[in-house]
């Protein structure tokens, strides 16, 4: 973390500080379009079904559930599709890419080619895309983009998810849209400095990219060795097949490491990358009698 000077803290954040981290975001995902700074991905995934008039959206399920939920709560009739296939003719449709909880990948072909296949709008929520950057889309919209967005967090990567930072790239019309529907001061102070710190420390994202590779390498050893099965994942979080989940949830637990369990699953367990010095605890809760 940078240091941050009194006035970061005693002082309303100032428009300058916001334009300086929206192009920082703009050369880290390699992107012409505009990028809006939001609290959070979470932040975007409330105001986006704003964005049009309510009608038929379509998820790419099982996913991250708050995408349905927040449409649903606008008005929006919403069905869950098993692929990309299953998006055509809806008005809004989302996809999770790299998707949570099984890692699913779609090639930016096809998330591009959604964009003649959706009534409105398609929305790319790429939240734990910074492992895989050669996966985004986002470079690939310009200003006139007006039939796609993209997500993306800040606080997942860089381990900093208590700043509440996150990131929309979108066309000049939608980018005015969220930012008024934002008001002002979406930002804290302490995030528009650590944000724009980080998003420029080039040395810093490429070794942890090789560390996540190897780690995550590390706990799919430690799953095999009690018998549970890749499901899928990202270098950020690996989703397990497992015996029964919510015995695995309450063992775990009982060894202080918490997991994610899905109603939609009696097997899958999801866990995130432990810290560094958190390995040994993990260990013993996963091999714990």
């Amino acid at each position: 973390m940078p240091a941050l000077t009194p006035q970061v803290l005693a002082r309303l954040p100032c428009s300058d500080a916001v334009r300086a981290l929206e192009k920082a975001a703009q050369a880290y995902f390699g992107t012409t379009a505009p990028v809006v700074a939001l609290s959070g991905a979470q932040a975007a995934i409330q105001l986006v079904p704003r964005l049009r008039k309510p009608g038929q959206a379509c998820v790419v399920a099982p996913t991250y559930n708050e995408h349905a939920a927040a449409l649903r709560a606008q008005g929006w009739h919403v069905a869950e599709v098993a692929s990309p296939q299953g998006l055509a003719g809806a008005d809004l449709a989302v996809v999770v890419s790299p998707n949570n909880p099984d890692g699913r990948v779609l090639s930016q072909s096809t998330l591009l080619g959604l964009r003649d296949r959706v009534g409105l709008l398609v929305v790319v929520d790429e939240s734990f895309a910074d492992v895989t950057p050669d996966a985004s889309v986002a470079a690939c919209l310009t200003p006139t983009e007006e039939r796609m967005l993209v997500l993306r967090s800040f606080g997942k990567f860089f381990g900093l998810a208590g700043l509440r930072l996150g990131f929309v790239i979108a066309g000049d019309v939608q980018g005015r849209m969220l930012r008024d529907m934002a008001g002002p001061w979406a930002n804290s102070g302490p995030a528009l400095v650590a944000g724009q710190a980080a998003l420029a420390d080039t040395q810093w994202q490429t070794t942890t990219r090789a560390r996540l590779a190897t780690e995550a390498r590390h706990l799919d050893s430690l799953a095999a060795e009690v018998g549970w099965a890749l499901v899928g994942g990202t270098s950020l979080f690996r989703t397990y097949h497992t015996p029964n989940a919510a015995a695995a949830q309450a063992q775990l637990a009982r060894g202080h490491v918490w997991s994610r369990i899905f109603p939609y699953s009696n097997h899958w367990l999801r866990l995130g990358l432990p810290a560094p010095s958190g390995w040994a605890q993990v260990t013993w809760a996963m091999q714990a009698k």
